[in-house]
């Protein structure tokens, strides 16, 4: 199997490296972090110039067609430059679903201002109660006269204080964690009933907690078939832990490089300390879960669009597992490498190992994707 890149993908990747390599210096990334949305709205321009923002879509919605490795490739880019833009919630998770459920009148709405720049998306799913199960919807949506009305509340929306539209799980039939039932909505942000609270997370990225509280939609916000959304939702999520895990990859590799330029300089006893045989050992077992990690990914990027469920999630859950404990593994070896200078705010290693450990609750734990992997049968 040939797992070199096309030229167009090089030329991807290069473009995206050498964007984030420019403009995304830690500095940078700490003045951006300042600004109202909690990222760089030029930033985000730039990505729509490049065509990142409709690199999923088909060219009739602005987009250029873009598979998963397209979205490895600028996952695993931003995840070096510790990217805080709502790539993950706009694109990877929003608008695929508006792509995947929508029909072609919500498609057309929607699509081509992602693609633009010029709207936000956040997907809101996670409940207070629900972890790591995805068919834990307690929100509830009820027909009316006009369309319907959502009640209920959602936990740690990604972006979602940011966010003009959201996307808005709700169950409308069965039981609490019954998988048939489950409902897609778009909502207006700033419709009457919708109530933010924005913070910042442990990562530097932005979240919320959502209210819904009475809000009327009508009958056309409603995405795909009403009951039916479960296995659309399982589909981007994969995706979306796809997507992740490349960013972590890139991270991981950006750390990697950091540690070694250290070990290099960083003198005691009158010599550099990456002349310590031990030290070497701890930087080359770093390298080889780095490495471990890239491969799952790859797997995974080429397992999303498998049209086997089970198959797909069993290698995506696979793939999770494994580039988790990587990036936990070598988050520790570098701080422990820097020493004290590992912890501090002002030095960026110390920010990659904050995102690692954030990656690890994103849609389950490791525990349960590890439980899933088992139950399953493992992966071969």
């Amino acid at each position: 199997m040939d797992f070199d890149y096309s030229e167009e993908q090089r030329m991807l990747k290069a473009g995206v490296e050498r964007l984030i390599a420019e403009r995304y210096a830690f500095e940078d990334r700490k003045k951006y972090m300042l600004e109202a949305p909690g990222y760089s709205r030029a930033m985000w321009s730039q990505y729509a110039r490049m065509g990142l923002l409709g690199l999923p879509f088909e060219e009739r919605y602005g987009g250029s067609g873009g598979g998963a490795v397209e979205t490895m490739i600028v996952m695993e880019a931003f995840g070096r430059g510790l990217t805080l833009e709502p790539y993950l919630a706009t694109v990877l998770l929003g608008a695929a679903l508006v792509a995947r459920a929508g029909d072609e009148a919500q498609r057309a709405a929607i699509l081509p201002k992602v693609a633009d720049g010029s709207l936000m998306l956040a997907f809101a799913h996670a409940e207070p109660q629900s972890r790591n199960d995805l068919a834990d919807v307690a929100c509830a949506a009820r027909r009316d006269a006009d369309g319907w009305i959502l009640e209920g509340t959602k936990s740690f929306v990604g972006h979602g204080d940011t966010a003009e539209r959201l996307i808005v799980s709700a169950r409308i039939a069965g039981d609490q964690r019954a998988r048939d039932g489950i409902a897609l909505f778009l909502v207006d942000a700033n419709a009457h009933g919708v109530s933010r609270r924005g913070y910042q997370t442990q990562d530097g990225l932005r979240a919320a907690e959502i209210r819904l509280a009475g809000v009327k939609i009508g009958s056309t916000a409603a995405l795909g078939d009403p009951g039916k959304a479960a296995p659309v939702i399982e589909r981007v999520v994969d995706g979306a832990l796809a997507a992740i895990g490349a960013e972590a990859v890139g991270g991981m590799a950006a750390a990697h490089e950091t540690t070694l330029e250290y070990l290099r300089t960083r003198k005691q006893f009158g010599v550099a300390i990456g002349s310590f045989q031990a030290l070497q050992h701890r930087a080359v077992d770093m390298l080889v879960a780095l490495e471990q990690a890239r491969s799952m990914a790859l797997y995974a990027a080429m397992m999303v669009d498998d049209p086997d469920p089970a198959e797909r999630s069993r290698a995506i859950s696979a793939a999770t597992v494994q580039i988790r404990k990587s990036a936990r593994f070598i988050g520790q070896q570098v701080i422990q490498l820097h020493g004290g200078i590992g912890m501090t705010m002002e030095y960026r290693i110390g920010h990659y190992f904050k995102r690692f450990t954030a990656m690890e609750s994103m849609f389950g734990d490791t525990d349960h994707h590890l439980a899933a992997v088992a139950r399953a049968g493992g992966l071969a």
